[in-house]
């Protein structure tokens, strides 16, 4: 059995998905597997993919027809044999100790979660040089850390730090510690708690209802707040791209099964920490892209 599996859904991304998996190789922590989902891409990808499986037994691919990134995900957790799990988007890529410090927090606190978040200062560099027209630039300088100097909070009570705000202050939190919004790829998940947990499929906001359902099954959580994800600004990614009416019609689906799961499984406090953190605000998001691009259909 890995150390930690890593899911990464893969379609349409031949410029990226090197990038990526040299990132899920790098990492300083080497007993892992990487189940990579080609979900029919129509480019190189599934060459791609099966060079890296033929040269490294840790990556398994998984060929399928076309069903989006939930079945693609969804698959791909049939498959997971690590004691730890990690998400991450094909376009993507990690910091090279991101295994190693989300396993021992961990391993150290018996957590079932570690969250992190992504580099901003990436993010926002990348824009300007996309706007700019300059491309993607020199290779990236990683901070290395000392396991033992990295601030952290542990909580047995995640939903005191979950929220869908970004500058909502959050009473008694120091923002510093302030897991922010619901993307599966900002958290190390304990396999054994998490692997049942499945995504909707159909949607383009899949993370919403499997957020909600994730944080009912964290019994104690880690935060440590690292910008160990590198999230890039692909305008190609099925998000960006998708018509503002399709997302405001997924956004309800997602809203509505991340109900069911807590009107079925939450007790009162939780409840009203999701209503309040989560729903709120994403159904104000909905009314705002209402009252700008018109009705769903």
């Amino acid at each position: 059995m890995p150390k930690v599996s890593i899911i990464i859904p893969v379609y349409n991304v031949e410029p990226y998905i090197e990038r990526c998996l040299d990132s899920v190789i790098n990492q300083t922590l080497t007993d892992w597997e990487a189940i990579c989902i080609d979900d029919s891409s129509p480019d190189r990808c599934p060459q791609i993919l099966d060079r890296y499986a033929a040269e490294d037994s840790r990556f398994k691919v998984i060929h399928k027809e076309n069903g989006g990134v939930s079945t693609a995900r969804n698959t791909a957790l049939d498959n997971v044999t690590g004691e730890f799990l990690f998400f991450m988007d094909s376009d993507d890529f990690l910091h090279p100790q991101t295994f190693e410090i989300c396993v021992y927090q961990a391993e150290r606190d018996n957590s079932d979660m570690v969250a992190y978040t992504y580099n901003r200062k990436y993010r926002a560099r990348m824009q300007v040089r996309h706007l700019l027209g300059l491309g993607d630039g020199k290779n990236i300088c990683h901070e290395k850390y000392r396991l033992e100097d990295i601030e952290s909070v542990c909580t047995d009570n995640i939903f005191d730090y979950a929220t869908e705000y970004s500058h909502k202050k959050l009473p008694g939190i120091d923002d510093r510690w302030k897991v922010k919004h619901c993307q599966a790829w900002r958290v190390c998940l304990r396999s054994s708690i998490m692997k049942h947990i499945r995504f909707v499929t159909g949607i383009i906001y899949e993370d919403v209802p499997w957020w909600g359902e994730v944080l009912l099954n964290v019994r104690r959580a880690t935060i440590n707040n690292l910008p160990l994800y590198y999230y890039y600004p692909n305008k190609t990614s099925y998000l960006r791209s998708t018509r503002q009416q399709s997302k405001i019609k997924d956004l309800k689906v997602a809203l509505a099964a991340a109900e069911k799961v807590f009107s079925e499984s939450a007790d009162e406090a939780r409840k009203a920490a999701w209503e309040e953190n989560f729903m709120v605000p994403f159904r104000d998001h909905v009314a705002r892209k209402i009252r700008r691009y018109g009705e769903v259909e």
